[in-house]
């Protein structure tokens, strides 16, 4: 059965996890950012949000709560690796080390992306969408003037040498730990932005990651977003990575449109048969962790983080929920 989860980012939403047990949200997506504004995540002299003590502080402040820590997104810093620079095998070992820390704490899936320089992007933080409330948009078309970041122009094969590097060095570490890579795709798929070119945008992309270095351990995040933004078929690609057990995460959510001019949507409001997608998510067996991903900002709200509003969470999980108990009692 699938393990519903909500994630939780910033500050304001702390009341989100009174909210999540309530509805019967029971797992939690993080992160390894920290803030000082609260003690549990005051980081001791010398150490890094991601080393062993700042981590447990964090883990245990949800597991007290009665919440399971199941995924860790946004994990340590990659950039160097992404583009082969000097540092880059530093960068590894902190990262592996890291992956220890998770199998000592019992948190068995890592969520990370191979976008250097310029992660998630949006053109339009502020578009509306059914009733008026806020959500992300890109437009491709914006973009054609930007500038290079400092990295210059970055070919698409270069970063699939990093990526290489990078899983021979990681993968043994991820097996031994028992903690699973779950690559997200690049947000928004388009070819290049600014210059850095973008390779994990297409369903065989993801495919030639995971031939790469075959492994229990090396999978992927099915972030239905922005599989839909490419033009694929959510429910095939669900069944076809489902098979081969390589789905370890999944992002449920949905977009109108195509990678270069999107907009985001309610989750019922979508490009997507998000039933469907669901149906295939038992068929496969899938018994990993859920969740809503890029919410709308809904009426009454600050859009102060997009894509992270609280009611438009609530509204997904009983979506989600919805589906769920449909799907399985078919």
């Amino acid at each position: 059965m699938i393990n519903l989860a909500m994630a939780y980012f910033y500050d304001e939403h702390a009341a989100k996890i009174a909210l999540a047990k309530q509805i019967g949200v029971t797992h939690v997506v993080t992160n390894v950012a920290a803030n000082a504004s609260h003690a549990w995540q005051t980081i001791p002299a010398g150490e890094r949000p991601w080393d062993y003590i700042p981590l447990l502080r964090k883990v245990q402040s949800y597991e007290d709560s009665g919440l399971k820590v199941s995924v860790i997104e946004g994990p340590t810093p990659l950039d160097k690796v992404k583009l082969g620079l000097d540092g880059k095998d530093e960068e590894i070992e902190i990262f592996c080390e890291f992956l220890r820390t998770l199998g000592r704490m019992g948190i068995h899936t890592v969520c990370y992306n191979w976008m250097p320089i310029i992660g998630w992007f949006r053109t339009n933080l502020n578009a509306e969408t059914r009733g008026g409330a806020h959500v992300t948009a890109y437009r491709d078309a914006l973009m054609k003037d930007a500038p290079l970041t400092d990295a210059g122009i970055v070919p698409p094969e270069r970063l699939w040498k990093n990526l290489e590097y990078f899983l021979k060095s990681v993968v043994p570490v991820a097996e031994e730990s028992g903690v699973r890579l779950a690559v997200h795709p690049d947000d928004p798929p388009v070819p290049s932005l600014r210059g850095i070119s973008r390779i994990l945008i297409k369903a065989d992309a993801f495919q030639r990651l995971i031939d790469l270095i075959p492994s229990e351990y090396n999978g992927i995040t099915m972030c239905q977003g922005s599989f839909s933004a490419m033009g694929e078929d959510i429910p095939a690609m669900i069944e076809h990575f489902g098979h081969q057990k390589k789905i370890f995460f999944a992002h449920f959510r949905d977009v109108r449109g195509t990678a270069v001019d999107f907009t985001e949507t309610f989750h019922d409001d979508g490009q997507t048969d998000m039933y469907e997608c669901m149906k295939k998510y038992r068929e496969i067996g899938f018994d990993g962790c859920m969740r809503p991903d890029h919410v709308p900002v809904m009426a009454g709200e600050d859009n102060i983080n997009p894509g992270y509003g609280i009611l438009g969470n609530l509204f997904a999980v009983g979506y989600m929920k919805g589906l769920i108990e449909s799907v399985w009692h078919d």
